[in-house]
């Protein structure tokens, strides 16, 4: 997948907005903005690396808090746009967190008796990208400030998503971790650290010089909250370099019993072992029913033969690894949402496959896992396009962006998943029954490749839409239709540069729906802009 364009700046400096996957070069830092709520609090949208990777990334994550400015129901809700810091008042203060170029989280520190986590990427397994706030109406989403005492500075290029975690003995906290191996919990109020851990060296780089030195903690971490425990994945230098998915008591950052797994030493499938030096790790972590999943994909400039890994590992018993890849040498899962579910199965998108004679061996695929994760290798658990081969020869990967999962109720089928490809075009399928190789159950242009952002689905009291920010520099949002099948309908777009994906807030799931990037929002029902 060769792919990323590349950041200009490093170094240490501070952002005066949040900014989502945000091109420095494409927005000034004075006319980036973010939406946010309660929700966003603990992770308004990441921007790891995925399509969009720097060569490299500044040394400091921004922390900053802004107060709301209006409240409803006594509860905040906010929305911060252009230059300016006013203090509002006593609101709940709203932290903000920016990696700079990269991940910008809109925070929010909830009343004592409200609890709100973020503990995976773009919030949800669906990877839907949904924040449900009955505060965040759109006459709140006006005005944002920043607090300048907010202050938390960690050391590394970060790519991850930060998180926001509640619960513990420590108050509310922010997880970060960078290339540099280190990883954070700092007060959310604050930005001071309450712990910090290096887990080891970072390797100098991989197969390929690619675009991300060093290279050690990359994908989005997730936090298992009945465990109290926090998991992610580790480059580690060495002869032999390897990846190590460790797991950390979240409240204290000690090593849980049993880990770190070493994935070379463990993860197998059909007679190939994993290889870490080829390997690398993008996409966001996820829990399903007692397992963490982690995505592979290879190193910007498909070095070497990688191959598109899933390695699943037991929470409780470390010993236990499962493992499933493509047959054919390439088909990275190079989304930056890794792993979505449905929260039985677990859905994954891969790219562009090499030396394959025309014979389907995995690539340009929407795959469906089971537990494990195990792969029935029947058709109800894959889909590729009829043209798939032709995609493969032209490097225009079906999975530039991650599978978002799809509900439309009223249609048939109405449980599906969505594949957005570089070919600029949305593919549905139906989550249930795959189909192979085949016609999808509705694809449609959408006017621009789509690879490195997150894809959004969400409801109101018109449809279910589907959203993303494509390379062409619009946000574009479609209607899926509850009909027999379902179709993808235009429904409404706004040109927005960078390369920010965009995220949704709603107050109760259906009303009050905003689509935000790192410098607008919008209103569809209204066609608002903000």
């Amino acid at each position: 997948m060769g792919r990323k364009r590349g950041f200009k700046n490093s170094g240490e400096r501070r952002l005066l907005a949040c900014s989502r996957r945000q091109l420095a070069d494409d927005i000034p830092p004075s006319e980036m903005a973010c939406c946010t709520s309660k929700p966003f609090r603990q992770a308004a949208e990441k921007n790891r690396l995925a399509a969009c990777a720097p060569q490299k990334m500044t040394l400091a994550l921004l922390f900053f808090t802004c107060r709301a400015a209006v409240m409803l129901d006594k509860q905040p809700a906010c929305c911060c746009k252009g230059r300016g810091i006013v203090d509002l008042g006593i609101m709940t203060r709203l932290i903000f967190i920016v990696a700079v170029f990269v991940a910008g989280i809109c925070t929010a520190v909830p009343r004592a008796s409200a609890q709100v986590n973020v503990t995976q990427e773009h919030n949800n397994l669906s990877r839907d990208g949904v924040y449900i706030d009955a505060a965040f109406t759109p006459s709140a989403a006006a005005n944002l400030t920043r607090d300048l005492g907010f202050n938390g500075t960690i050391v590394g290029n970060v790519y991850a998503q930060p998180l926001y975690i509640e619960g513990g003995p420590n108050g509310p906290m922010i997880i970060a971790v960078t290339e540099s191996n280190n990883v954070y919990a700092l007060n959310a109020t604050t930005g001071t650290v309450i712990w910090q851990v290096n887990v080891g060296t970072p390797a100098p780089t991989g197969a390929c010089p690619g675009n991300i030195s060093p290279n050690g903690i990359t994908g989005t971490p997730v936090v298992d909250l009945g465990s109290r425990s926090l998991f992610f994945d580790a480059v580690i230098n060495g002869n032999p370099v390897k990846h190590f998915i460790f797991s950390l008591n979240v409240d204290t950052g000690a090593t849980n019993p049993g880990w770190p797994v070493d994935v070379n030493a463990t993860a197998t499938y059909n007679g190939m072992t994993f290889d870490s030096f080829v390997q690398e790790e993008r996409g966001g972590l996820a829990v399903v029913n007692g397992i963490v999943y982690v995505a592979y994909s290879a190193y910007v400039g498909d070095c070497d033969n990688y191959h598109g890994w899933v390695v699943g590992v037991h929470t409780d018993n470390p010993s236990i690894v499962g493992a499933w890849a493509t047959t054919a040498v390439g088909g990275g899962i190079w989304g930056h949402g890794g792993v979505a579910s449905d929260g039985t199965n677990m859905f994954v998108v891969t790219g562009n496959t090499f030396n394959t004679g025309g014979n389907w061996m995995g690539g340009e695929a929407i795959i469906r896992l089971q537990a494990g994760p195990t792969w029935t290798g029947m058709p109800t658990d894959y889909w590729a396009p009829s043209n798939w081969f032709s995609l493969d020869g032209s490097d225009t990967d079906l999975g530039g962006v991650s599978a978002t999962v799809v509900d439309v109720p009223g249609a048939t089928p109405s449980q599906l998943v969505l594949a957005l490809g570089k070919d600029s075009n949305a593919y549905l399928v139906n989550r249930n029954n795959l189909g192979g190789i085949n016609g999808p159950v509705y694809q449609a242009n959408v006017g621009g490749i789509n690879r490195g952002t997150s894809a959004v689905t969400y409801h109101t009291s018109q449809g279910t839409y589907i959203g993303f920010h494509n390379d062409a520099g619009t946000i574009r949002a479609y209607r899926v239709t509850a009909t027999n099948p379902p179709t993808i309908v235009f429904a409404w777009s706004q040109s927005q540069s960078g390369r920010g994906s965009p995220w949704v807030t709603t107050t109760d799931g259906t009303n009050n729906v905003i689509v935000s990037t790192p410098a607008r929002s919008f209103t569809p029902a209204a066609g608002l802009t903000n």
